[in-house]
Parts: structure tokens; sequence; C-alpha cells
């Protein structure tokens, strides 16, 4: 067999008041130095899974892994949506039997995904979450009550629509991808659960993306920027062409703040789709942000009023415009709109929020010097980085980790974050795709000057030499180290400075 080519209603008034998997070898990589440690090992209510601690259940997960990594990647496609209806049709529509959320967009979809998650959680509904890529372990994509599932759930899963997907092979032009097979699992574990709610990130695009089998009742537009612009488009409204096609007849559609030729892109598609919209900076958004200890504190105006004193755990200001979007959303889900003054119970709202995690996005793993990770991968997603650690740390030299994807523009991202860091180390992460680190380096020391660049093939090398650069002299002892440019980047940086 072949493979594809590169790829509301009156029961919810009681809660109103009048929201490629990782080389697993890295796991056991050898620091060999104590910059590489953390004090008391795995912090506690660490969101990412680590292996399996049984090994009969880590060998059934690795087998798993292994099986599906046979599939063809996430980076290869074949635009369409045939082969994933096929696997929910034998699976008999698994996707049916609950209401969805769909989020789209460039960047912040997985924050955003997992503020809708922790509202809708906190007013008593069951979710399922399913985003992409993931941090360190391959459980994480599917989520049920706010957690990855287990490996065990995730091994049965994937044991019981094996034989369907099989089918489905067998049948189509091309096999299954390894994307699609996941989103069967998701959906068929969020049917199995059952849940209440699915809350899908999409991997790319919309239109034909593998999760666009659902009929979201909510559909969700995080901000659009330029990327993966060979298969999406080379402007920005070509790509909210692609990414519109989430957008179902008839469902509410929040929108972030866009360009405005997506803007006009997206609210072309809502009209043809008779869809209500509501827009950032419109009908909901920021009313008031300041920067608090470990976060910030927001007041946010949604769909049907206004929330005030809400403590967001998480820095930067991309991630206050995201909370505003997953408000909206919620409302939304729950029939709040401007014609209803009503708003979601403000005690329930800003418990959620407060209890919101994004790993991987300005996450701090270690002090003395503060180690930051931050999984940007694009110019637009860097800028909004660079802003962040800005406001949120008093940084008297930043040194950079960065290793990039070889399909990414690494020379934009680099030139946004070039005005932060004092000295950038180039190097190299676990994805196969990664850019060759001599490239790299060439681009590094066109932006930044070659008297600022060092090179480090191996990531373990690179974080030590950039936490003593960060420390080498006594004046800098507001130093700290920003990891970046990749998810794979960030999940091997983590798995070597939070392991026990």
């Amino acid at each position: 067999m072949s493979e594809p080519s590169d790829q509301s209603d009156d029961q919810f008034d009681d809660i109103v008041d009048t929201e490629t998997q990782r080389d697993p070898d890295l796991a056991v990589i050898e620091a060999g130095s104590r910059t590489l440690r953390t004090q008391g090992g795995r912090p506690q209510g660490d969101p990412v899974p680590s292996r399996p601690e049984d090994p009969e259940l880590d060998k059934a997960l690795r087998e798993v892994e292994t099986e599906l990594s046979t599939r063809w990647g996430e980076t290869k496609l074949e635009p369409s949506v045939t082969r994933i209806a096929a696997l929910m049709d034998v699976l008999g529509e698994p996707q049916r039997a609950y209401p969805s959320i769909h989020i789209t967009g460039t960047n912040g979809k997985t924050s955003t995904a997992r503020m809708i998650e922790a509202l809708l959680g906190a007013f008593e509904l069951r979710t399922g979450r399913y985003t992409s890529p993931h941090v360190q372990s391959i459980t994480e994509r599917i989520s049920l009550d706010g957690a990855p599932i287990s490996a065990e759930r995730f091994v049965e899963t994937y044991r019981d629509i094996k034989p369907y997907v099989e089918l489905v092979d067998a049948r189509e032009e091309y096999r299954l991808s390894f994307f699609e097979v996941l989103t069967g699992m998701a959906y068929a574990a969020f049917a199995d659960a059952p849940v209440d709610v699915a809350v899908v990130e999409v991997g790319m695009g919309g239109t034909w993306d593998a999760t666009n089998v659902i009929d979201g009742s909510v559909a969700v537009v995080t901000p659009i920027d330029l990327d993966h612009t060979d298969r999406l488009g080379a402007t920005t409204a070509e790509i909210a062409g692609e990414k519109s096609g989430i957008v179902k007849q008839g469902a509410t559609v929040i929108l972030a703040q866009q360009p405005v030729d997506a803007a006009q892109v997206l609210l072309k598609k809502a009209v043809e789709a008779d869809a209500t919209v509501a827009r950032e900076g419109m009908e909901f958004g920021i009313v008031a942000r300041e920067v608090a200890v470990g976060g910030q504190l927001l007041t946010l105006r949604g769909l049907g009023g206004e929330y005030d004193n809400i403590f967001l755990p998480l820095h930067g200001a991309y991630q206050a415009h995201n909370a505003a979007v997953a408000l909206a959303a919620v409302e939304a889900f729950f029939g709040i709109g401007s014609e209803h003054a009503r708003t979601l119970d403000l005690d329930t709202v800003r418990q959620a929020f407060a209890q919101v995690a994004s790993p991987g996005r300005l996450e701090i793993v270690r002090s003395s010097p503060t180690v930051i990770l931050d999984a940007a991968h694009n110019p637009h997603g860097a800028r909004a980085t660079a802003e962040g650690v800005s406001e949120a740390f008093g940084f008297s030299r930043l040194v950079g980790v960065v290793s990039t994807s070889g399909d990414k523009d690494a020379k934009g991202l680099l030139e946004a974050f070039e005005p932060l860091f004092a000295e950038v180390v180039v190097t190299a992460n676990s994805n196969p795709r990664a850019t060759d680190v001599d490239e790299l380096a060439a681009i590094a020391v066109e932006v930044f000057g070659e008297d600022r660049v060092v090179v480090e093939p191996r990531l373990p090398d690179a974080l030590e030499a950039a936490i003593t650069l960060a420390e080498e002299e006594a004046e800098y002892g507001g130093a700290g180290v920003l990891v970046t440019g990749s998810i794979f980047t960030v999940g091997d940086a983590r798995l070597l400075l939070r392991r026990g």
C-alpha cells in the first residue's frame, strides 16, 4: 500500500450568573554536569507525563510508538479527509457522540485549548482535549479531564482501533498517516470515556486537516501569520482560506486579532456558513492587564459582560489574548452572547484560569541562572516570546539556545531574538528534520555577528555552554537562558533539565 505525499442551551443555565514522536532514549541521556540537574527531582503536578515505571507497560507503549512511526509523519500530507472519514465510518462515527470546539490558527492554539479545557472542567463538564505536537510524551496529545491519558489507556485505544485502521489501509489508495491514526484514537477515546465536550486543535490548516471530520459548534481562530507557506499559502489571506475550513454551517466563530487580509477571508467564510462571529477587540477582549508575580492579572470583557481580577499564571501579552479568546469560546459554547446580559460564574472562571499550565511556553525549569523553555518556531511566535521575556523578566544578560526545524524561517526567528540575546548557542535537537548545525550557525553569524555565536552540536553541551555564559561574570547576577526554536528543542531540553 502506498503512502500520502507531504501532510448551549437551557441545560447550562445553572452555571451562569444573571468557560512525531520524540526519541525515547533522550530520557536517559547522561548530562554529566551539575548545571543540568534540578533541585528536588521532578516537579509536583508536572502536566507532562514521564515514561511508564512498569517495564511491561513501557515496552507495550514503545511497540505502539514504533508501529506509529512506520506511518508517514505529520509533515507529509495528502490534502483530503477521505481516509480519516473512512476510519470514522468503520468506527461508527465516534466524533458525533459529543459536541466539539475546534481550534485553528498559526500560534497559540495549544495554550488556548488548555485554557478552554480548564474553563469547561471548572464547570464540571467532562472534557477531551486533542493537541499536537507533544512536548515529551506522545500520550500528551490525548487528554481526558485535563490530564493526558495513561500509557495503559493509550495502548488499549490503539489496539482497539488497529483492526479498523488496517481495514481502511487495505481499502484506500494511501495508508492512514501517523496523525490520522492518532486523530482516530482521540475521537474513539473521547466517545468511550464518554466526554461532554471535545476541545480539538487542528494539526495543520483546516479544510483538509484530519481533525476536520467534527462539526464544531464553536470554531476558534487564533492569530494567523506566515508558517507552512509551502502547504498553506504564501500570504496570510491564503493561509486564512485554508484555516477557515473548520467553520461549519451555523457555528459560532471566535476570532483573535488578525491581519486585515486574513480577517476579510474569515468573515467572508462566516457569512457563507451563516455563522455568528465574535471578534477580539470588538465583541470581546482585554480590558486591563498588569504583570504580577508568577504571571499576570487580567480584566477580560467576554461576550456577556466583564470578568475582573483574573490571575493567569502564564507570562506574556499573547497569553492574555489567548485567555480572552478562550473565555469567549466557552461563553459561546454555553450560548452566551451580546443579546444575553449574563456572564459565567466569576469565581469559577477565576479558579479555572488560576490553574492553567502550558508546558514549554515561557516555562521556567531552573533557577540560578533562570532557564526558560519556549516552543516559538516561527518569527511571529518569536516576536511574541521576546516581548513576553522582556516584560516578565528583568534579565541583565540573556543567552539563547536555539535549534530549529529545517522547514522553518530560521533567519526570521533569530532576527526576532537578536535584540534580546547577548549571545546565542546554536545546536541540534532530536528531530531528524532539525536544521543542520553548520547551516544554522551560518545564519546566526549573519544575524548576530561571529563574536556572539557559539556552536555546540549536542544539546547537553549547548545547555552547559549557555549556562556557563550566563554565569561567567559576577556582575550579571540577573542572567538567564532561553531555550527555543522548536517543540523538539524544548522537549529535549525539558528531559535533560527536569529529570530527577
